[in-house]
C-alpha cells in the first residue's frame, strides 16, 4: 500500500512525457502527493507544539520540586564500582543519533514550526488564485478554439471563422462519401462539422497508420500524389501563420522518420529541424522545399495542378483545400467494400479497422504496415493461393 503513491506518480509521469495531452493523468496523484505533503506539516506542527506545551510543564514542576528540599540516599562504593560500561557505538549509529538529537533540539523544533506555519500560510493565500486559475484554463479548454477574435491592420476587431467556414464548405460542396486527408488535429472537426470522412483523427492509438499520413505530407509531391489519389479526394491543410501545419513541420517530418521507416534515425529536433526546416531569413532547406506540405502551405510554393487543384481558400487563408486529381476509383472502390475490411472474425463482429487498398503495396518506402491482419484472413488468402496454384496447374 505505501508504494501505491510513488508507483502512480511513475508510471504518470512516464506516459506524460511520452504525450502532452496525457499530462492530465497527473492531476490525481498531484493533488494526493500535494495533500500527504500539507497533512505531513500539519502532523508535525501538532506534534512539535504539544511537545513544546509538555516541556513547559515539566519545567515547571522541576523548578517546584527543586523549590523542596530532597533527602537522597548517598551511594555505596560498591553501587559506584557496578555501574555498567556503555558500549561502543558504530559510525552508522552516531551518525543516526547525532541526526536525531539534531533534529529533536529545541532550536531545530522552533524553525521547524516556524517554516510549518509560513507554509501553510504562503499555501492558504495561494487556494483562492489556484481555483480562479484552474476555472479560468477550464473554461478556456472547455470552449470551441475554432473561432475566435483577431485584430486587422487597421485596428478593427474581427471574428476569424475561417476553420468553420472551410468545413461548412466540404459540407455543402463534396461529395457524401468524399474522403478528406489532413492532419490528425483536425480529424474530428472534420467528422463533426464538415461531415465527411477523415483518414486520421485523434484517436491516435495506430502509430503507424499516423507516421504514413505524415510520410505523405513530407515527402515530395509526385511520390504524394501517387500515394494520396488511392486514400483521398480532397486534402485540407491549415495555414496563415500561428499553430499551423508548417509550425507542425518538424514534427510530422519527425514521427514519419521514427516510425515503421528506416529513411531516418535521428529523431533530435534540432538535427530534424536542419534537414526538414526553415531559417530565419524564411529560405527552406531543399528537402523541405521538395515536399507536398510545404507547396501546400507556404506561399513560396505552389503544386502542380496536375495533381492537386486548391478549390478553397477561407477568408483569411487559414485554411486550403485541394482537389486530388485523378483519384483511383478502383482503390476507393475496394476501401469502401466491407468485404475487405479486416474484422477480428470471420462473421464481422469484433474490432473492424480498415485496410490500404492493394495498389499501395507498390510503395513501401512511404506506406508501412499499419494493421494486423487476423488469423482468418490469413488462412482465407491461403486457401485462395493453393487454389489459384491448383487451377493454374491444371
Amino acid at each position: 500500500g505505501s508504494m501505491f503513491l510513488p508507483l502512480y506518480a511513475a508510471v504518470a509521469y512516464y506516459f506524460a512525457n511520452r504525450m502532452v495531452r496525457l499530462i492530465i493523468f497527473l492531476g490525481p496523484i498531484a493533488a494526493c502527493l500535494v495533500g500527504v505533503c500539507i497533512g505531513y506539516v500539519i502532523e508535525d506542527s501538532i506534534a512539535i507544539a504539544t511537545e513544546m506545551t509538555l516541556e513547559e510543564k515539566d519545567a515547571t514542576a522541576d523548578e517546584d520540586a527543586d523549590a523542596k528540599p530532597a533527602l537522597t540516599p548517598s551511594k555505596s562504593k560498591k553501587d559506584r564500582k557496578k555501574a555498567p560500561v556503555k558500549p561502543t557505538k558504530s559510525l552508522k549509529e552516531m551518525i543516526k543519533g547525532g541526526a536525531h538529537n539534531w533534529w529533536n533540539r529545541s532550536s531545530t523544533k522552533t524553525a521547524r514550526l516556524i517554516c510549518s506555519a509560513l507554509f501553510l500560510t504562503r499555501t492558504a493565500y495561494s487556494v483562492s488564485t489556484f481555483i480562479s486559475y484552474s476555472h479560468q484554463m477550464a473554461q478556456g479548454m472547455s470552449q470551441p478554439s475554432i473561432m475566435f477574435k483577431g485584430q486587422l491592420q487597421t485596428g478593427e476587431t474581427v471574428i476569424v471563422r475561417d476553420y468553420v467556414d472551410a468545413y461548412e464548405w466540404l459540407r455543402d460542396n463534396t461529395a457524401e462519401d468524399a474522403r478528406v486527408m489532413a492532419w490528425w488535429d483536425y480529424g474530428y472537426q472534420i467528422t463533426g462539422i464538415a461531415n465527411r470522412t477523415s483518414i486520421a483523427d485523434g484517436n491516435t492509438w495506430n502509430h503507424e497508420h499516423i507516421a504514413n499520413l505524415a510520410r505523405m505530407l513530407t515527402t515530395d509531391e509526385t511520390k504524394a500524389h501517387k500515394v494520396i489519389r488511392h486514400l483521398a479526394d480532397y486534402v485540407l491543410v491549415w495555414a496563415g501563420g500561428g499553430g499551423d501545419d508548417m509550425a507542425k513541420s518538424p514534427h510530422l517530418f519527425r514521427i514519419g522518420a521514427s516510425i515503421g521507416s528506416g529513411r531516418a534515425t535521428a529523431v533530435d529536433m534540432d538535427k530534424i529541424t536542419s534537414t526538414f526546416g526553415v531559417d530565419r531569413s524564411g529560405r527552406p532547406t531543399p528537402k523541405m522545399a521538395a515536399s507536398l506540405l510545404f507547396k501546400l502551405v507556404s506561399p513560396q510554393g505552389s503544386v502542380d495542378a496536375s495533381r492537386f487543384q486548391e478549390v478553397y481558400s477561407s477568408k483569411y487563408r487559414k485554411v486550403r483545400i485541394y482537389k486530388v486529381v485523378n483519384v483511383d476509383e478502383e482503390s476507393k472502390a475496394w476501401v469502401a467494400n466491407p468485404a475487405n475490411r479486416m474484422c477480428d472474425h470471420e462473421d464481422g463482429s469484433g474490432f473492424c479497422p480498415g485496410a490500404y487498398p492493394p495498389a499501395l503495396k507498390k510503395y513501401p518506402s512511404i506506406i508501412k504496415t499499419a494493421y494486423a491482419v487476423p488469423q482468418w484472413i490469413k488462412d482465407k488468402r491461403a486457401t485462395e493461393q493453393r487454389a489459384t496454384e491448383v487451377k493454374d496447374e491444371l
